[in-house]
Formats: structure tokens, C-alpha cells, sequence
């Protein structure tokens, strides 16, 4: 089985394919002066950026992983999630609430897709 990095970093990669699927590290907001929306769309930008680099889009996500630091704000980030994913092509998903890398980081989103 091949494996491919993206992204390598000297911790983590921001993704990994291997065995017909992308991995992606969890992502995060890099202005994290931003809301709960705006730090969503900052990601999800981030994971279409990802995704196109491994040849693929949003189309090809089976499984998300969303944390979010205050449960609270699960609807103001499914606002734009929902806006963000094609009709029909809804992942498997799993929202949480979690203590994050740092406190100002209000959301953190992983995916894995198929390629």
C-alpha cells in the first residue's frame, strides 16, 4: 500500500493518504480572533484547500469529526456546515464538546475522505 503526505510538517501532516483514503489532521482556525462561524468557515476553507491538493472535493468526505469547545455553539457552527455541504453528500459525523489546543480556538474539525 502507497501512503502520501501533504502538508508534512515536523509534528503532524495535514493529511495522509493510504488504502484509498485521505486522512485529515484536525483543523483550526489560524485568526482565531474570530467567532464560532467565522472560525468554521476559515476551516472548512482550510479542508477544501487539503482536499483539492489530493486531487478530490467535499463530495468525497465519508466521516467527520467536529470539537467544539462549548456545546453551546453547536447551532452557529452548523449554520455554516450546512451551507458548506452538498445536498446529498452529508458525511457520517460526530460533534463534541472539547477543551481544545488553546482557549481561543473555538472549533476544531477532522475528516476522512475517500480518494
Amino acid at each position: 500500500m502507497s501512503i502520501e503526505r501533504f502538508q508534512v510538517g515536523p509534528r503532524m501532516s495535514a493529511a495522509v493518504s493510504a488504502g484509498g483514503l485521505l486522512f485529515l489532521a484536525g483543523q483550526v482556525a489560524d485568526d482565531t480572533s474570530a467567532d464560532v462561524p467565522g472560525q468554521t468557515k476559515q476551516i472548512l476553507a482550510k479542508i477544501d484547500a487539503i482536499l483539492a491538493e489530493a486531487g478530490i472535493d467535499k463530495t468525497h468526505i465519508v466521516n467527520t469529526t467536529i470539537w467544539l469547545a462549548d456545546i453551546s455553539n453547536f447551532s452557529k457552527m452548523n449554520e455554516v456546515w450546512d451551507a458548506w455541504v452538498p445536498a446529498g453528500h452529508t458525511p457520517a459525523r460526530a460533534t463534541v464538546e472539547a477543551k481544545l489546543a488553546t482557549p481561543a480556538h473555538l472549533v476544531e474539525i477532522g475528516i476522512i475522505a475517500s480518494r
